[in-house]
């Protein structure tokens, strides 16, 4: 399939779609510029409903080795391509929630496989390696062409890990040891530590404390849950820490239209951060770092203003506290910048930023003080897997090459002005339209609308994302153009009209 794909020529082009914008409900497309066909199908194509039978017979027996409940169907990566992903009943739908975010340039891009295909490459995917002790010759160099290539500003470090989660997890113990190393004055461990470290004791365990906020999701492991705030059964019976939590500003929308009253609700939330940091300190709890999304994305694709994260670094900063930014879902491109927090405008906008999903690859970049002091204090076995660098260098390649950060803003713009739209004429079903580039949401009456929208979209050939209580997420690739946006939009508009 593989070689199928990159021996194919350009042998079609998009029809210009010739159904126009009668009364509001249909949507014109612009004509795309040539397109590989091989690569990028021209619409969805349904065979059956979704779940399949196919994919029910599969569910039955994978339920049989492990809880199966979350499955929504099995896939066919074989024939699925560009925005498109089929299913193993033939299905072929518009993906606009790509893997939970995580497919930056589409399904089986012809630059991927030709890299696959390179002779001198076979060894990176085979050979996994022990990134910590025993690294490839060329490793420096393939981060040196991927990952610091599009280093935020002002980190010059970066250690990579293998999801989010672990990301942030060693971010966390990242930021807690320089604050230790602050307080000890950068002096030599004490026997005192040492001993009561293993024993999970002060003051070789300090009593630190990461600062979230409700609503933020960084990861299911021990510590990240403490600052997930999300869903109910991402945490239950999951033991936790003290650490303290601040509400997320609830803007209203239209923002125009409540310019005050969004105001005042961010100052309401950073005079309770402040008081957080000094309450716990109070109580002889250090927070050491604050934790904070771009936006919200598991809590329901929540925003704050650009000046609400700018007022933020700043309490970190006179707080002594350090200042981590979770883009792993936002990273990337999606917003129209790589980094979501650069369109925050700051010149030290943060300590420690985390990654990974549409970077291939999870880990953190950080400041030259985050950086561990001795070796073995950041490590697991694989820190990472050089083939995802390899893979990135030449996704970071294709994003340059086709100029897909603009593309993000500018489909991101006709998918947000379509659905502001689509708000317009079906208010009981849409509001608090929202989105900065492609990444776009919108809110629902309740769950259960919520969940048959996501459902009828689907076995129309569309693939949507739920997330917070009621709201539906769009997560497209980076190849995510006009056209799709508005073939999307056709299907939606309809589906609203029939809406029951």
């Amino acid at each position: 399939m593989a070689s199928m794909l990159l021996s194919r020529q350009l042998t079609c082009c998009l029809q210009q779609n010739s159904r126009l914008l009668v009364s509001g409900h249909r949507y014109i497309s612009q004509a795309a510029a040539k397109i590989d066909v091989d690569f990028d199908y021209d619409g969805p194509l349904m065979k059956t409903e979704v779940p399949g039978p196919r994919s029910r017979e599969l569910m039955k027996q994978l339920n049989g080795i492990q809880n199966a409940e979350a499955v929504h169907f099995f896939c066919n990566y074989e024939e699925s391509r560009g925005n498109y992903l089929v299913d193993v009943d033939g299905n072929r739908m518009l993906d606009l929630y790509s893997q939970i975010s995580s497919i930056p340039i589409g399904y089986s891009h012809p630059s991927l496989i030709k890299l696959l295909q390179q002779p001198q490459n076979l060894s990176t995917f085979i050979n996994r390696p022990a990134l910590g002790i025993l690294p490839p010759e060329n490793f420096a160099e393939r981060l040196k062409e991927s990952l610091l290539s599009v280093a935020p500003k002002g980190l010059p470090q970066v250690i990579t890990m293998s999801c989010g989660s672990c990301s942030n997890e060693n971010a966390f113990k990242a930021i807690f040891m320089w604050y230790r190393n602050k307080e000890r004055g950068h002096n030599n461990v004490t026997k005192e530590e040492l001993e009561s470290c293993m024993i999970n004791q002060p003051p070789g365990c300090p009593d630190y404390a990461m600062l979230s906020f409700m609503g933020g999701f960084h990861g299911r492991t021990l510590g990240c849950l403490a600052t997930t705030h999300s869903k109910a059964i991402h945490k239950l019976d999951i033991p936790s820490l003290d650490w303290p939590i601040a509400p997320f500003p609830r803007l209203k929308y239209p923002l125009e239209d409540f310019v005050k009253e969004n105001q005042q609700e961010e100052a309401r939330c950073l005079e309770e951060v402040e008081d957080l940091i000094v309450k716990y300190r109070k109580k002889k709890k250090i927070v050491a770092g604050i934790i904070i999304e771009p936006i919200q994305s598991e809590g329901g694709d929540n925003h704050a203003s650009d000046d609400f994260f700018r007022k933020l670094r700043d309490i970190a900063r006179k707080h002594g506290c350090a200042f981590l930014v979770d883009e792993v879902q936002t990273g990337g491109g999606c917003t129209g910048k790589f980094w979501a927090h650069e369109h925050w405008g700051l010149d030290d906008p943060a300590d420690v930023v985390t990654f990974s999903k549409k970077m291939m690859t999870g880990g953190f970049f950080h400041k030259e003080e985050f950086r561990p002091n001795a070796p073995y204090r950041i490590f697991n076995t694989w820190l990472g897997d050089p083939s995802k660098n390899l893979m990135l260098a030449e996704v970071i390649k294709v994003i340059k090459r086709e100029d897909l950060l603009n593309n993000a803003t500018h489909a991101g713009k006709a998918l947000l002005t379509g659905l502001l739209d689509l708000q317009a004429r079906y208010p009981h079903l849409i509001s608090r339209v929202r989105g900065r580039g492609t990444f776009c949401s919108f809110d629902t009456p309740n769950d259960a609308t919520r969940n048959k929208l996501i459902t009828i979209a689907r076995n129309k050939g569309v693939v949507l994302g739920g997330c917070g209580d009621r709201s539906i997420r769009f997560r497209p690739t980076l190849i995510f153009k006009d056209h799709h946006a508005h073939l999307f939009l056709n299907i939606f508009s309809d589906i609203l009209a029939n809406f029951k």
